[in-house]
């Protein structure tokens, strides 16, 4: 007889391979094994180390900058800060910008306006690239640049971007741009990885002094059939920018060996607004689940309002006990979730938790215009938190994820703009409603639910 115990799991997931051994012994014990450990292997845990160590003296340089600066903003929110800076090595620093973009083509054309207007250097790293127009709108930007003389370089995620990665890679370093897999996948090829482990991060800094992150990959906004995708990203200018640029610099040394730490990259900062701001890493490579304990901790320390807008939301008990202590203590709690879908057992698996949630007094808001993928948080409106991660198993975990923390309320309002647009053109669900739904839908929601630890 074989044993197996998932170790170092949550409970959720644990219990999710243990009821996968029980029914399928040999599928289940060969399948743990191979991707039941959320561990990177050992050669690349070594690049990441081998990355902090040669950027020490690039942070230690930049930290006596008078343009870096780390703000107070004050006792409640001083936590926040001090635990995503633990968790992530990466500080609050003051004196940014921050511009909320909702449109998904005025994003891709104020992207290509940056890179148009890039003086020395363009990283980009999306975990999709599609050979379509969206995509094809930036590479034209990037080839002017190159022609310029400037540096570009693009990382994709190997399975991600993988319909598009056999023409078009060869293609874009025929033209000068240096681009690259990360997380690579496929039989016989060098450093080859499990294909549950995944980069999904959305990352794009233009001469270490703009930025951008958030939802949005480079692909058409239809390129499911059936799907139009609703995105929400933010544009970043002053020192926050340097932040972006080390995640994808270590991302970038992990994969090539090539160590982007020139004063070139890491330039002297500019101040470029008044925005405190803070980016927190991510992923397998973080054993600490870095977003998990964050939200958790945000959701706690919440004293009036919180609203998630998440297009993938798997909640684990943590989670769960923090909305609804939340409501308890007297806070409105509101999630703004697709009412359209593109993963229909992730999709089941997310409903089985809406009765939950309602009876606690969580309020659902199911937006159907389109397929709603932003994925950002507003607390208190005093802090945002925006970015790549969605809030379930895979991403706490599995995946390579960003976010950038922004303690304004000006930034809080501009979004409370896009959270009051979906809840005006959504539904709000009752729970008297929502129990008349069919028996046989809750049994397959309930299925897909115990699976869900496991997607």
């Amino acid at each position: 007889m074989i044993v197996i115990v998932p170790f170092r799991r949550s409970p959720e997931a644990a219990k999710g391979w243990l009821l996968l051994i029980f029914f399928e012994p040999a599928a289940g014990v060969i399948l743990y094994l191979l991707i039941g450990r959320p561990s990177l292997p050992a050669w690349r845990l070594a690049q990441h180390a081998e990355f902090m160590s040669l950027s020490r003296p690039v942070y230690q340089r930049l930290s006596l900058d008078v343009n870096i600066f780390h703000p107070d903003v004050g006792p409640e929110l001083g936590q926040a800060v001090t635990l995503a800076r633990n968790l992530g090595d990466l500080p609050i620093l003051g004196g940014n910008s921050a511009e909320i973009l909702a449109d998904y083509d005025a994003t891709i054309d104020r992207l290509a306006a940056d890179i148009d207007a890039a003086q020395d250097h363009v990283h980009l790293l999306f975990y999709i690239i599609a050979d379509d127009g969206i995509a094809a709108r930036v590479v034209d930007a990037l080839q002017r640049a190159v022609e310029r003389g400037i540096a570009c370089r693009l990382l994709v995620d190997s399975l991600g971007s993988r319909p598009a990665l056999r023409t078009m890679l060869p293609r874009l370093n025929a033209m000068g741009i240096i681009a690259e897999e990360t997380m690579r996948v496929g039989f016989l090829r060098r450093h080859t990885g499990r294909i549950d482990l995944r980069n999904h991060r959305k990352i794009a800094v233009i001469d270490g002094a703009v930025a951008y992150t958030g939802s949005q990959n480079l692909v058409d906004s239809t390129f499911k059939r059936g799907l139009t995708y609703e995105e929400l990203n933010v544009r970043l200018g002053g020192p926050i920018a340097l932040e972006l640029q080390a995640v994808f610099a270590d991302d970038w040394y992990v994969e090539t060996g090539e160590f982007l730490g020139a004063a070139r990259y890491f330039p002297e900062p500019r101040i470029a607004g008044r925005v405190p701001a803070q980016a927190l890493p991510s992923g397998p490579g973080y054993p600490r689940e870095n977003n998990q304990r964050l939200i958790v901790s945000l959701i706690h320390a919440a004293n009036r309002r919180v609203v998630i807008t998440m297009p993938y939301l798997v909640p684990d008990d943590a989670i769960i006990q923090a909305l609804q202590t939340a409501v308890l203590r007297g806070v409105d709690v509101t999630l703004v979730v697709p009412l359209q879908m593109d993963q229909v057992l992730v999709y089941l698996g997310q409903r089985s938790y809406y009765d939950q949630l309602l009876g606690s007094g969580v309020k659902i808001c199911r937006y159907g215009r389109r397929f709603l993928h932003a994925k950002y948080v507003t607390i208190d409106d005093t802090v945002a938190w925006i970015g790549s991660s969605n809030l379930d198993i895979r991403s706490f975990s599995l995946n390579a994820e960003i976010v950038v923390l922004l303690y304004d309320s000006g930034i809080c309002s501009r979004l409370a703009v896009e959270q009051n647009r979906y809840l005006a053109e959504g539904e709000m669900l009752t729970l008297a409603r929502w129990r008349q739904r069919p028996g046989a839908v809750k049994v397959a929601e309930n299925l897909a639910r115990l699976l869900s630890p496991l997607l």
